[in-house]
């Protein structure tokens, strides 16, 4: 059974931090919260156990569905902003629905 909730799971490897953190950030922020997303989980040293990659951060953000962070993603808003984080970083970034577990 599924949740009904969205996750947009994202790797990145900053090569730009000022770029990164003076102008994307700060303009991604109010997208996100238009959208719904919540901050679930994000880190600047994960460590990786299998598949010889090297990550160099990882953000988890939660939607109401997967079609809201789809609607995120594809959104004029977004689209207007996400050249500043291409512009500053590399990323690999997923979009999936949760998965739940009956009660009982």
């Amino acid at each position: 059974m599924t949740t009904g909730k969205g996750y947009l799971f994202a790797e990145l490897d900053v090569v730009d931090a000022a770029h990164f953190y003076n102008e994307y950030m700060p303009r991604v922020h109010p997208v996100l919260k238009k959208y719904g997303a919540t901050f679930l989980a994000g880190s600047d040293a994960p460590v990786v156990k299998e598949g010889g990659r090297s990550v160099k951060r990882v953000v988890l953000l939660e939607f109401e569905s997967s079609q809201r962070a789809e609607e995120f993603y594809h959104s004029e808003d977004y689209q207007g902003v996400i050249g500043y984080r291409f512009d500053s970083a590399r990323s690999h970034l997923y979009i999936f629905e949760g998965l739940g577990v009956e009660p009982g």
